[in-house]
């Protein structure tokens, strides 16, 4: 490891753990680091899985309740309550209703759910309109609520800077909550929450993991008894069409209805908030001690030591934070990690850290063209560098080219084009890269790859044919499934040529932009091959050269013949698939063959 010439070595490790000490700290206080704290907090919710709550359950108003009721949103007031004086014979503890009545309607529905609430005292009723007072107009008011002995409850649970509902406040706009109030109308004491700040909602699981019921169910008495007995029921809207979902922690790429995020909020307020933050001084004494852990074990150990020492007290303070997680604490594990790793990396010293950085830049540049396998070896050959020199060497070429695509375009509007252009491009693109071929350039809706380049490999023939049959025989039939469930097009028919031979490989073009290329007979071969398949039955072409290498699977290989290729005075012996499964449809075409090439190429990053 080097030292600056300025700085004695004794000094350089605890000068490096102060300045990265710091300004973590400073990070910690000023809040610059939130969202990858809560993004930590996903990750342990994750971790430690669904818990479903033994006493909560949701009555969803759910498109299984439109579908068998045929009503309108919203429903009469009546049907809410012979809901209630259903959920109140069967034992019910506690109903809670997130479903806010204000408004009147007609007379005879609002006494109805009037009665009913009067049935089932401690009912608690949601309210999101609250005046300056912490006073709201739920069934007519405060007066008519203690005269059937309900109360209204504030349903607001206000996301934070990352958009998600992580956390339930005691009271808001001077209106108790509704989690507060359904938790103390089951007789839970209320807890103590953290001063000026609201309490962390310790969620059950995703969306789906509380127990639930559909309202229409429960109206017409066609549930079991048992699942609401002695329980907390709260009601709510889950149909999507109602618009009542919000992101949660545990929700990921799908919402949770507002029911079950109440459900979650009331059942964390009657545990007693059992998820809560570690004190701030001992998160900022911890980070300052992560963060001279690298440097101080760097001083007295090599650098595959210390990398290592560090890597697993890295892993230790995970598991810990895991751990303290799923104890009910919740610690600052995204800044104690970036503090022991800062501090680690400062350590290590620039010189290592400058070859890391170029190494990743390397293996970032080809592994999004070629199989992590074959990256390696190019970062053994070429020392870590970008440029590859020019090669001759045995190689199979692959061109593929999607039917149907230009008269998809034209019809269609520029976002869906590309999406599904990119659709498309990502399934053959993984076909290629699963049998270690090397994606050479996307030609707009074609692809050409190389297998056995830049890395020999003596079965290139048959890796380039099993990635052709996986094109045609799965990912086509794939990416046709998509098209169709998205109603953009009937489907599409595609083309491929493979042809094996010599090839020259290697960078192409200037310091500041360079590409791969594949050039020679053998390529301009497989674009052509590729091209007949436009008049031609079959999907799949196959140059003899590519038949006679085949040491593998030869499943429906059949010889076409002689045919005449442009370019070449004698005809060359092709095969092709006796039968081919695409998933396509007789959409309209309208393609040009594919671009009379000699060499396509790769762009790579320009260097600075």
């Amino acid at each position: 490891m080097s030292v600056s010439p300025g700085v004695p070595r004794a000094l350089l490790a605890p000068l490096i753990a102060l300045l990265v000490g710091l300004t973590l700290m400073l990070a910690y206080a000023s809040g610059a680091l939130d969202g990858a704290e809560r993004a930590a907090v996903d990750l342990r919710f994750s971790v430690r899985g669904a818990e479903p709550p033994r006493d909560t359950v949701v009555v969803e108003i759910d498109d299984v309740t439109f579908g068998e009721l045929g009503e309108q949103w919203p429903f009469p007031r009546s049907l809410h309550a012979r809901v209630i004086d259903r959920l109140r014979r069967a034992g019910a503890s506690v109903i809670a209703y997130d479903v806010e009545f204000t408004e009147p309607t007609e007379e005879r529905e609002d006494l109805a759910l009037f009665e009913a609430v009067g049935r089932a005292p401690g009912t608690v009723l949601a309210a999101s309109e609250v005046d300056e007072r912490g006073m709201t107009n739920v069934l007519g008011g405060e007066d008519n609520l203690a005269e059937v002995g309900a109360r209204a409850a504030n349903t607001g649970l206000p996301p934070d800077e990352g958009g998600a509902v992580r956390t339930v406040p005691s009271s808001l706009e001077g209106l108790s909550t509704f989690a507060a109030a359904t938790a103390e109308a089951s007789g839970a004491r209320r807890p103590a929450f953290p001063r000026g700040r609201p309490a962390w909602i310790d969620f059950h699981g995703p969306p789906g993991t509380v127990p639930a019921l559909s309202f229409s169910r429960v109206l017409r008495g066609r549930f079991p008894v048992a699942s609401v007995r002695d329980k907390v029921v709260i009601v709510g809207a889950t149909a999507p069409s109602l618009q009542d979902l919000h992101a949660t922690p545990t929700s990921g790429a799908e919402l949770m209805s507002g029911p079950e995020l109440q459900a979650n909020a009331i059942s964390t307020v009657r545990g007693g908030l059992p998820l809560r933050s570690w004190p701030a001084w001992l998160d900022l004494v911890t980070i300052l001690a992560l963060a001279f852990a690298g440097p101080l074990v760097g001083r007295r150990l090599s650098l595959a030591a210390t990398a290592g020492a560090m890597a697993a007290l890295a892993l230790l303070v995970a598991v810990g934070a895991q751990a303290a997680f799923d104890g009910g604490t919740i610690v600052s594990v995204a800044h104690m990690l970036l503090a022991l790793t800062l501090g680690t990396v400062g350590a290590l010293g620039a010189n290592y850290l400058g070859e890391r950085r170029e190494r990743a830049r390397t293996r970032l540049l080809f592994g999004r063209f070629v199989p992590e396998p074959v990256v390696k070896e190019l970062l053994d050959q070429t020392d870590g560098q970008l440029r590859l020199g020019a090669r001759r060497l045995e190689a199979t070429v692959l061109f593929c080219d999607l039917r149907g695509f230009t008269g998809f375009a034209e019809a269609t509007d520029a976002e869906r084009v590309i999406e599904t252009l990119n659709n498309y491009l990502t399934e053959m693109s993984d076909a290629i890269l699963d049998h270690g071929g090397t994606v050479v350039a996307y030609m707009g809706d074609g692809v050409m790859a190389v297998f056995g380049s830049p890395v020999e490999r003596p079965d290139h023939a048959d890796a380039a044919l099993a990635a052709a049959r996986e094109m045609l025989e799965l990912r086509l039939p794939r990416f046709n499934d998509w098209v169709r469930h998205h109603d953009l097009w009937t489907g599409f028919e595609m083309g491929i040529g493979v042809n094996s031979g010599p090839v020259m490989s290697g960078h192409v073009g200037s310091e500041r932009r360079l590409e791969y290329a594949v050039i020679g007979d053998t390529t301009n071969v497989a674009a052509r091959l590729e091209a007949m398949t436009k008049d031609s039955p079959h999907h799949l072409l196959v140059g003899e050269g590519t038949r006679a290498l085949l040491s593998g699977d030869e499943r429906g290989l059949v010889k076409v013949g002689r045919l005449a290729v442009s370019g070449r005075r004698e005809p060359l012996d092709v095969c092709a698939f006796a039968t081919e499964a695409s998933g396509g449809a007789s959409a309209p075409t309208g393609e040009t063959g594919a671009p009379d090439v000699e060499s396509a190429a790769l762009p790579t990053p320009e260097r600075a």
